[in-house]
Order: structure tokens, then C-alpha cells, then sequence
């Protein structure tokens, strides 16, 4: 299949956490065979972060202006079995309306930002990536959160036909590697600073950290504070590319997850970190969300921690109990989680998906 995608950012893991799923994503999808155009708006945020120039055996395009690039888009759309539009998309509606104006494609909206779009309309918000789409128009409307979720774009947005496409992690990235001594920890963190994880953050590793201060902490991850309350065995990676983000969780003898509050509310919506820290075989400790065994067996192959005694008691465990713990979430990573599963998951919902009523096509096509 021709597969082209209007999506947020790829090129820029800095500027968009969920750059290396799309990576991971794509290259899967190539290796199968299928063709892959990525529609990315070139903006300097991005830009002066940049760690992806091309797309390997598919095309990245990067645009200025939608105007600019209207015409191309149009032909791709024209040529393609599918057509993808993501949340956080910079032009969602311009390039909704040239999907939804093609007869041709599947129409796909790929909601990677879930619990974010519910939230916000439940709150009356205006959601920009979703202003003026017309749900009940696209053949399937994929949501990076399972669940009570996937009701609510029914109940909420009149989609008629939502799957869940979660996280995923690509083993050939994110595998069992040499250690870097500047990345040793006993714990550490990957992750983007963000207000609403900063209470569980603080009682799963800033306190522990005060309370072991023979043990050493790590924390990787852009936008934190100045008045980030750090402690003397707390450091700090400003910036971690995707190339590195197995030689940081290798060199760590625990690895935490904390998830984002509405994340963690909704359930049923793990981090992609989640599972590239498993794939890397290193013993994750977790916060507690709703339908997190289906993931992971807790206990087995991961540790839940509700507070920072959790914690404590976790940095306590012997090697041979977390090494077990790591290998077996490795495995089951490697088997239901890798981004060559999701890759043929994504492949089984186009092909099943029926094709919406295309009611307004006349219309928007004179």
C-alpha cells in the first residue's frame, strides 16, 4: 500500500516524543513492502533539534506553508491506498479536507494524544488538531489509548470505527547494549518535564534519591526547570537522542516510568518509554494506571510503585530477581509490543476497515 501521513513531527525526537514511535513505525511498514510519504511542516523549533534529515526507503516531505504544498499533497492523496491524519497535526484541517475530498484513500485519523483531546472536550475546549474534521467521515479512526476511551470517540465524535494502536518499540534501536559509564545509575528517568508528573515524580525518585543518598539517580529529558528540586546524587541529560536511549537504559540497574495525569486517569495508554526500556532488558519500576496488566504482568515483569517506600524496597531487590523481572518483560515486549507487531496490526485495521459513507464527496470535490 501508498500509505502517506500528515502528521506532527518525525524528524525532531526533541521536539516530539512520539517521533521514534513514527520511526519505528515506518521503517516497520517499508520492510513489509509498503510505500510511506510523511508530510512534516518545517518550523525552527523543530529544525534546530533536528536528528532526522530523510526517511529510510520512504519520503519525508517538509513544507513551509501548506500553499506550498498543496498541490504535491494532493497528488500523493490522489495516488494512495491510505491517508493518515495525526493529532497535533499543524495542518489537520487543511489536509482533512484533501482527504476527506478523495474518494480513493481509506481515511485514517490516528490519535496519538488521547487522553489530551478527551479531556479538553469534556472541558468545552476547542481542540485545534480536531477543529472542523468531520469523524464520522473517516473508515477508521485509530487511538493511541484503549479502553472506556475508544467509546468516547464513538459517543463524543461519531466515529464509527476506532481500534486501538498503542506504543511500540524497535528492537533493532532499542536492544541490550554496553553500558556508558556517564549514564550509570541505580535508578533513572527518561522523559520531557511536565507539571502534571512532577508530584509522582518527586515521591518515586527525587525523594528516594534524599533518602539514599549513597545510590546515584538519573534523569534525561528537556524543559526542566531551574527550580527543579535537585539533590547532589541527582544528575541530569539535557538531551538524549534516540541512538542513545539504549545505552541509557543499559547502563541503569532500574529504569521508572511515570505517567502523564490524564494518561494515568484515562488508563489503558502506555508510554512508548515504557516499552523501549523493556525491549533494552532493563527492570522497569512503574506507576500504578488502569489496565496496565494488560501490558505487563506485574510483579513478573514489571514493579508497580505507589510511593516512594515502593521504591525503596524495589532499589533493595537482589540482581538475580531483576534480572528475571527484565527478561521476562523483554519477551513479551519482543512478542506483542515490538513496532513490527504494531506495524502489522496497522495493517490488519486497513484492510478491514470499511469504507465510510462518502456523502459529502460531490460536494467537496466541485
Amino acid at each position: 500500500m501508498k500509505i502517506v501521513i500528515f502528521g506532527l513531527t518525525i524528524s525532531s525526537s526533541w521536539g516530539n516524543g512520539h517521533a521514534t514511535l513514527w520511526r519505528g513505525l515506518c521503517k516497520a511498514l517499508i520492510a513489509t513492502g509498503h510505500d510511506i510519504v510523511f508530510y512534516e511542516r518545517d518550523v525552527p523549533y523543530y529544525a534546530n533539534m533536528r536528528d532526522l534529515a530523510e526517511l529510510p526507503g520512504g519520503r519525508l516531505v517538509l513544507y513551509a506553508d501548506w500553499n506550498d504544498v498543496r498541490a504535491r499533497a494532493a497528488q500523493d492523496v490522489s495516488d494512495a491506498d491510505v491517508a493518515i491524519i495525526t493529532s497535533y497535526c499543524p495542518d489537520s484541517q487543511s489536509a482533512g479536507e484533501l482527504v476527506l475530498s478523495r474518494s480513493g484513500p481509506l481515511r485514517v485519523f490516528y490519535d496519538l494524544d488521547t487522553p489530551v483531546t478527551l479531556l479538553r472536550l469534556g472541558a468545552g475546549e476547542t481542540v485545534s488538531y480536531i477543529n472542523g474534521l468531520s469523524f464520522p467521515d473517516f473508515d477508521l479512526v485509530l487511538s493511541y489509548t484503549g479502553g472506556p476511551a475508544l467509546d468516547e470517540f464513538r459517543s463524543r465524535l461519531g466515529a464509527n470505527n476506532v481500534a486501538p494502536l498503542y506504543g511500540h518499540a524497535d528492537p533493532d534501536l532499542h536492544r541490550p547494549s554496553p553500558p556508558f559509564a556517564h549514564y550509570r545509575a541505580d535508578l533513572s528517568y527518561l522523559g520531557t518535564y511536565s507539571d502534571d508528573r512532577q508530584q509522582t515524580l518527586e515521591a518515586l525518585l527525587v525523594q528516594p534519591a534524599r533518602m539514599r543518598p549513597d545510590a546515584r539517580f538519573l534523569i534525561a529529558g528537556a524543559q526542566y526547570p531551574q527550580d527543579f528540586p535537585w539533590a547532589s546524587n541527582i544528575y541530569f541529560v539535557r538531551h538524549l537522542p534516540p541512538s542513545e536511549h539504549g545505552a541509557f537504559f543499559c547502563s541503569s540497574r532500574m529504569t521508572l516510568n511515570v505517567t502523564r495525569r490524564a494518561m494515568a486517569e484515562m488508563g489503558w495508554c502506555p508510554s512508548g518509554r515504557l516499552f523501549e526500556a523493556a525491549a533494552c532488558g532493563v527492570p522497569i519500576v512503574s506507576d500504578r494506571w488502569d489496565g496496565l496488566e494488560t501490558f505487563f504482568t506485574p510483579g513478573e515483569e514489571i514493579i508497580l510503585a505507589d510511593n516512594t517506600e515502593d521504591v525503596l524496597a524495589a532499589l533493595g531487590l537482589g540482581d538475580g530477581e531483576l534480572s528475571a523481572i527484565a527478561k521476562r518483560a523483554r519477551e513479551r515486549t519482543l512478542d506483542e509490543h515490538s513496532s513490527s507487531k504494531r506495524a502489522a496490526e496497522l495493517v490488519k485495521f486497513l484492510e478491514r476497515a470499511p469504507a465510510a459513507p462518502r456523502s459529502q464527496l460531490a460536494a467537496l470535490e466541485a
